[in-house]
């Protein structure tokens, strides 16, 4: 299994045992990050029993890579033998009903940058050129991560995520058009790597940690630092719930 470790989410990587880490710099050709709250090295080890290689941080569009760079290190865990594969980040809460601190499982997205990892020539071994993305995100895992939440006693919201490039935050008016568009929660990162790991027919799940609700009428300002320290009140709870789902995957995949 494959962890995309977001924003402000150390908690989950302390999880793993028996870990070896190896740093960013020491991949060739691999795009470091450049933003804090992100780590930058990959962490093999056992998350509930179970073997997992997790990226301990992301690098993103707003730092200047191109999608096909940012989505690099997916196509690393996939070459690393990971097939089944868990996108965490931190995101706002479009959706009025959700609450700040809680996490959402990701049942759709809608990719707002204008960019995408398959841009250019095609990888063969990779993937076809022309890729279904009608069914990104596992609805056997979706399933999965929403029992063990109810056994944990964790909300567990579901929804649609959306990405935007950033790094600038949303205004009423976008916020606004955001949710008229069907989205429940915003971010900066996900759908991208979502894209190129469907590419690969990797299996999908993914947890947003909703740090902020974005209301258009009643904005309040925040800032990165507000987000990542809520996501870090909060990735305990993500880190108890992955554990978790990591122990329940294998009669997933019997």
């Amino acid at each position: 299994m494959g962890l995309v470790l977001g924003s402000g989410l150390g908690a989950v990587r302390e999880r793993i045992t028996q870990f070896t880490d190896l740093p960013y710099s020491g991949i060739p050709g691999l795009p470091q990050s450049t933003v804090e709250g992100h780590g930058g090295f990959l962490r093999s080890g056992l998350l509930g029993g179970r073997p997992v290689i997790a990226l301990c941080g992301r690098v993103h569009l707003y730092e200047g890579y191109s999608a096909a760079e940012a989505c690099l290190p997916v196509r690393v865990l996939f070459e690393l033998g990971v097939r089944t594969l868990v996108l965490t980040n931190a995101a706002g809460a479009l959706n009025p009903l959700f609450s700040t601190g809680t996490l959402m499982t990701i049942t759709d997205h809608i990719n707002f940058t204008g960019q995408s990892p398959l841009t250019g020539a095609n990888v063969d071994a990779w993937g076809p050129r022309f890729p279904d993305m009608s069914r990104v995100w596992c609805p056997g895992l979706v399933a999965l991560a929403n029992a063990q939440a109810r056994r944990l006693g964790l909300v567990l919201e579901r929804g649609v995520y959306i990405q935007v490039a950033g790094p600038n935050l949303e205004t009423p008016a976008e916020t606004r058009s955001y949710r008229q568009l069907g989205a429940d929660a915003i971010g900066m990162s996900t759908a991208i790597e979502a894209i190129a790991a469907a590419h690969m027919g990797m299996r999908l799940m993914g947890l947003s940690c909703l740090t902020n609700k974005n209301l258009p009428d009643c904005m309040a300002e925040t800032s990165h630092q507000e987000v990542l320290d809520m996501a870090g009140r909060a990735a305990a709870d993500m880190a108890m719930l992955l554990e978790a789902v990591a122990q329940a995957m294998p009669t997933l995949d019997a």
